[in-house]
């Protein structure tokens, strides 16, 4: 059992952020706790890097091109790297804390109409913190399958550490939601089960996460945004993983004086195939591939044209 519980063994995954500007993070699930039902005290530390490509701008559910819908200034691209850093404790079987730290970096690019000229931004910045707690509600054990089953709760908060004010080099400043923080502090609220039939070496995951902001910041307040994740895994031995998630994220309109309200928020579904291999018995290497297969936007804004993700996780 304890090589199933290993080669599911990630990081909790950050929400994702879907704008005008096309800034973004990855929606794939990469949650220790709704993957592998992990319960042995502790520690395990997680680097994640991710690539985002967003650079067709789509109104709807339908690509547009360039400056098809008129603004006052036309998204063209934007380029997420964005590195992140999680360290993650199991104080017992119920109880555990997760903190991640994510470096945002960014490229984007869009038309002026107003100053008539190309603008681009590129910028690496320490984004915002999230800290999260986890209380394992149940775990049962059917003996007649040989299936097991975990399920909790996560709560936290994600800080309003990352900068709202970067600025190009002509003195710019980018848009609020392409700044690497938002400048709010959130609430973080989910549950989770996960299901383990080692007799198949197959177990499966659902989760869902809801974000809500509890403030705003210079006239800036994110929309609220709910994430639903389902996936699989299947141990082809004791060291490989194949991996196939489903992502859904519904996120709501950015509101206050400097949020484009019109152009923000929507209902995005992504596939996101992947593997892991455990290269040791306490470390493992991961990669998924995701590709969005539904992306319905308020307004006009980038839509995400794929997301890759590696990562290694070690476990102490």
């Amino acid at each position: 059992m304890k090589k199933l519980y290993l080669a599911g063994a990630l990081a909790l995954a950050p929400l994702t952020a879907a704008a005008s500007c096309g800034s973004a993070f990855c929606t794939i699930n990469t949650s220790w706790d709704a993957h592998s039902g992990w319960l042995e005290p502790g520690a395990r530390f997680d680097l994640r890097y991710e690539y985002i490509q967003q650079d067709q701008p789509r109104s709807g559910t339908r690509s547009v091109a360039v400056g098809e819908i008129p603004r006052d200034h036309d998204e063209i691209k934007t380029i997420n790297r964005n590195l992140f850093g999680t360290f993650d404790y199991t104080f017992n079987q119920d109880w555990g804390v997760n903190v991640l730290l994510p470096i945002v970096d960014r490229y984007h690019q869009h038309f002026d109409h107003d100053e008539g000229e190309l603008q681009t931004w590129r910028f690496t910045e320490l984004g915002d913190i999230r800290v999260m707690g986890r209380r394992r509600l149940s775990t049962s054990e059917n003996t007649d399958s040989h299936t097991i089953g975990t399920s909790g709760v996560n709560f936290g908060l994600k800080l309003p550490t990352g900068k709202t004010d970067v600025a190009n080099a002509e003195g710019e400043r980018a848009e609020r939601s392409l700044q690497p923080g938002t400048g709010t502090t959130d609430a973080v609220l989910g549950a989770y089960h996960s299901h383990q039939i080692p007799l198949k070496n197959f177990s499966w995951f659902a989760q869902a996460l809801v974000q809500l902001p509890m403030n705003s910041h210079e006239d800036f307040k994110p929309g609220r945004r709910f994430q639903l994740d389902a996936g699989g895994r299947y141990a082809v031995g004791d060291k490989l993983g194949l991996l196939l998630q489903a992502n859904t994220l519904f996120k709501g309109r950015d509101t206050g004086a400097h949020a484009d309200n019109e152009d923000s928020g929507g209902k995005f579904v992504f596939l996101s195939p992947g593997v892991s291999y455990a290269f040791t018995p306490k470390g493992q290497a991961y990669a998924f591939f995701q590709a969005p297969i539904y992306q319905s936007v308020n307004g006009v804004q980038l839509g995400v044209h794929y997301a890759a993700v590696v990562g290694l996780n070690f476990r102490f």
